[in-house]
C-alpha cells in the first residue's frame, strides 16, 4: 500500500510535466495567433474596418473563408515549426524540443511581426517624444532620439532576446529531469495533410469573390505559404501563379498574365482586358519654362484631404470654410479636380510637375520659377522628403527657405514620428513664414508653397480649435457607429486649416503683396467619411476620395472642371503670363497603386461621369450611377466606357515604358 502510494506520488509530477510539454506548442501558437489578430485589426481594421481599410472581413462569408484559411495556415506553420524543432533537437529531451519550438514559432514569429508593424519605430518615437517634452529640447534630447533609433532598438531587442533565451535554457536544464526521454522526431504526416488542405483552401478562397483573401494577405502564415504556392505554380516564370486573386489565366505563356504590358498592334491581348491595345492621344508634358518681364508672386496652398464639396458645406449651421468661399466668390473655381492616385506623395508630384509619373530631373514649377528669378519658400506640415516628393520636383534644391515637418519634428502633433506620420500644426508654419519672409519688402517675385495637414486622419490634435463641434473625437473614439461625429470632426479640422488660410491672406495684405499675388488653393485628394462604410482615401475610385477643387483669388484664370492635379502647373504658368487658361485636351485618368501595376483604374468623363475598373477582381463600376458589374458581362455603352479607360491606361503605361 505504502509502496503503491510512493510510486503514484513519484509518477504524478512527471505525468503533469509531460502533459504540460504536450500542451506547450498549442499555447505558443495560441499566443502568437492572438497577438497577430489583435495587431492586424488595430492597424488595418481587418474585422472592424476603419481608416484605409476598403475590404473589411465583416460578412458571414468573409469570416468563414478568413478563419478557415487562417487557422489552417497557422496549423501548417505550427506543424512545420515542430517538425524542424524535433530534427534540430534530435536525441535531446522533450523540453529542448519545446524550447526550440518557442524560439522558432514564438520569438521569431513575433520578431517578424514587430518588423512588419514597425513596432520598433513606434516605441522609439513615442519614448523619444515623451523625453523631448520632459527635457524641453536641446542637444541632449537629440542625442536621446538618435540613441532610440530603429536600428538601436532592434539591436537592443536582439540582445535582450538572446539573453532571455540563455537564461531560460539554463533554468530549464535545472527544472526538467536529466533522464527525461528524448523526443521522437516528427514524421511529418500531419504536415503533409495540412499542406494539402491549405493548397485546397488557397485555390478556392482566392476565387471565392469575398474580401477574405485581402485580409488573409495581411497575415504572416497565410502570405508566406500562399506566396510559396504561387512561386511553385508559376510554371512560365512570369511572376504569376495559380494561387492568388490575380491568378495566371495562361500558365504556360509568359507573355500573357495579369498586368502584362499590352503591346499595341501585335494582335495579342497580353493583360486580358480590352483586347489588343490601340493607343489613344495623350497630353504632352511641358518642358522647362522661364518667365520674363513683370512677374507676379505665386502662392500655392494645399489643404490635406479636403473634399471638393467643401464649398457650401455647413455643420450645425456654421460655414466650414468661410475664407475659401470668399476667395471663390471674388476669384475663380474649378471642380472637380481629380487626384490621379488618391494619395499625397504622388498627388504632389503630379501637381508640381504636370505629369502622372514624373522622374527626378523632369521640369516642375520649382525649376521653372527658380530659373525665372523667383525667391522660393516651402512651409509644409508634412515631411516633403517622404515618398521622394522633394527630390522628384526639385523642391528642396530650388527652395531658398525650406521648412517642413521634419525640420519642425519637435513640434509634431503626435508621438509616433515615422516619416509618414509626422504632422505639424499650421500655426507653426505661419510662425516660420513670419520669421523668414514676413514684415519685409519683397524685392523679387516669390513662389511659396504651404501644406496644411490638420484634415489628415485622425482629424484632431491639441492645436485644432473646436470651431464647428464642441468636442471633436479622439482617434480611439473613431468608428463607423459614430460616422456623423467623425464627419463633424473632419470638417472641424478643415475649418481649422481654412482659418489659417484666412490668417495668411491677412498677412499678405498687411505686407502689401496681395495685389501682386496669384493664390491657388487646392487639395491633394478627398476623403471618404464612412459613406459606403469606408474611412480614408486612395482605396476606392469615387469622387469623395479622389476629387478636390481648385480656387484662385483672381477671376478668369481657371478652366472648367473636370481637370486633374497634373493640369495645375500649366494653369499656373498661363495665369502668371496673363494668358487665358487652356482647357485640358484629355480627361483626368485615375489609378490605385502604381501606374505600371495598379489594382484599379478610372477615367473621368463629362457631366460627372466616372468609370472605374478593378484589375484584381474584374469589377467595373459606373460611379455616378452607383452601378457595378463584372467586366466580362459588360455590353454596349458600358463595355465601351470600360474599354476607353483600359485604352487610356495602356497608352499612359506604354509611354512610360517607352521612356525607359
Amino acid at each position: 500500500m505504502t509502496a503503491g502510494a510512493d510510486n503514484s506520488a513519484s509518477a504524478g509530477p512527471s505525468d503533469a510535466m509531460s502533459r504540460a510539454l504536450r500542451a506547450f506548442p498549442l499555447f505558443v501558437m495560441a499566443a502568437v495567433t492572438a497577438i497577430e489578430l489583435a495587431l492586424a485589426d488595430r492597424k488595418y481594421g481587418i474585422f472592424t474596418g476603419g481608416f484605409g481599410q476598403s475590404r473589411a472581413v465583416d460578412s458571414a462569408a468573409d469570416l468563414a473563408w478568413f478563419f478557415s484559411g487562417y487557422f489552417v495556415a497557422q496549423a501548417l506553420i505550427g506543424l512545420a515549426g515542430w517538425w524542424l524543432a524535433t530534427r534540430l533537437a534530435r536525441s535531446r529531451p522533450a523540453w529542448a524540443v519545446c524550447f526550440l519550438f518557442a524560439l522558432i514559432n514564438g520569438a521569431l514569429f513575433l520578431a517578424i511581426l514587430a518588423a512588419q508593424y514597425q513596432l520598433a519605430s513606434f516605441f522609439s518615437d513615442a519614448v523619444g517624444f515623451a523625453l523631448l517634452k520632459q527635457l524641453g529640447g536641446g542637444s541632449l534630447a537629440d542625442a536621446l532620439l538618435f540613441g532610440l533609433s530603429e536600428i538601436g532598438m532592434a539591436l537592443l531587442a536582439l540582445a535582450v532576446l538572446a539573453l532571455a533565451a540563455f537564461v531560460l535554457w539554463r533554468a530549464a536544464r535545472r527544472v526538467f529531469p536529466a533522464d527525461m526521454p528524448a523526443a521522437r522526431p516528427s514524421r511529418g504526416r500531419w504536415l503533409v495533410i495540412a499542406a494539402a488542405l491549405f493548397a485546397g483552401l488557397s485555390w478556392t478562397a482566392n476565387r471565392s469573390g469575398t474580401d477574405a483573401p485581402f485580409g488573409l494577405a495581411r497575415m504572416l502564415g497565410w502570405s508566406a505559404a500562399n506566396g510559396a504556392l504561387n512561386t511553385l505554380s508559376d510554371v512560365d516564370r512570369d511572376g504569376y501563379g495559380l494561387f492568388a486573386v490575380q491568378h495566371d489565366a495562361a500558365p504556360l505563356d509568359d507573355t500573357r498574365h495579369p498586368l502584362a504590358l499590352d503591346i499595341p498592334g501585335n494582335g495579342v491581348d497580353e493583360d486580358g482586358y480590352g483586347g489588343d491595345l490601340v493607343l489613344v492621344p495623350l497630353s504632352s508634358p511641358q518642358g522647362p519654362q522661364r518667365l520674363a518681364g513683370t512677374r507676379t508672386n505665386l502662392i500655392i496652398v494645399v489643404l490635406e484631404s479636403t473634399r471638393g464639396d467643401v464649398l457650401g458645406k455647413r455643420i450645425g449651421g456654421k460655414v466650414v470654410a468661410p475664407n475659401l468661399e470668399a476667395l471663390a466668390q471674388t476669384g475663380d473655381v474649378a471642380r472637380p479636380v481629380y487626384s490621379h492616385v488618391g494619395f499625397t506623395t504622388e498627388s504632389l508630384k503630379s501637381l508640381f510637375s504636370g505629369q502622372l509619373a514624373p522622374r527626378r530631373g523632369d521640369a516642375s514649377l520649382f525649376t521653372d520659377l527658380d530659373a525665372s528669378g523667383y525667391r522660393i519658400g516651402v512651409f509644409s506640415g508634412q515631411p516633403e522628403d517622404f515618398g521622394d516628393i522633394a527630390a522628384t520636383v526639385a523642391m528642396r534644391s530650388a527652395a531658398d527657405v525650406f521648412v517642413d515637418a521634419e525640420a519642425l519634428r519637435e513640434k509634431r502633433a503626435f508621438e509616433f514620428a515615422a516619416k509618414g506620420s509626422l504632422l505639424v500644426d499650421e500655426s507653426h508654419l505661419l510662425s516660420a513664414f513670419d520669421a523668414a519672409l514676413g514684415g519685409i519688402a519683397w524685392e523679387q517675385p516669390h513662389f511659396l508653397y504651404f501644406n496644411f495637414q490638420s484634415a489628415h486622419f485622425p482629424y484632431f490634435h491639441e492645436g485644432v480649435a473646436p470651431r464647428l463641434v464642441a468636442e471633436p473625437l479622439d482617434r480611439a473614439e473613431i468608428s463607423a457607429e459614430r460616422a456623423q461625429e467623425v464627419a463633424a470632426t473632419y470638417w472641424n479640422a478643415v475649418a481649422h486649416a481654412d482659418a489659417t488660410l484666412g490668417t495668411l491672406i491677412a498677412r499678405l495684405k498687411a505686407q502689401g503683396v496681395w495685389d501682386n499675388t496669384l493664390l491657388l488653393v487646392t487639395g491633394d485628394h478627398g476623403e471618404d467619411l464612412f459613406e459606403g462604410g469606408f474611412l480614408g482615401h486612395g482605396h476606392i475610385i469615387n469622387t469623395r476620395q479622389f476629387a478636390t477643387l481648385l480656387v484662385a483669388n483672381r477671376p478668369g484664370v481657371l478652366p472648367d472642371g473636370p481637370i486633374g492635379l497634373s493640369d495645375i502647373r500649366a494653369i499656373a504658368l498661363a495665369a502668371l503670363r496673363g494668358k487665358t487658361p487652356e482647357v485640358p485636351t484629355v480627361p483626368p485618368f485615375l489609378h490605385i497603386g502604381s501606374l505600371d501595376a495598379p489594382t484599379a483604374i478610372g477615367l473621368s468623363g463629362p457631366n460627372g461621369a466616372l468609370t472605374s475598373l478593378r484589375l484584381d477582381t474584374g469589377l467595373a463600376c459606373f460611379v455616378e450611377a452607383n452601378r457595378c458589374a463584372p467586366y466580362e458581362d459588360l455590353t454596349g455603352k458600358d463595355r465601351q466606357r470600360a474599354d476607353v479607360a483600359i485604352a487610356r491606361w495602356g497608352s499612359e503605361r506604354w509611354r512610360e515604358h517607352s521612356r525607359r
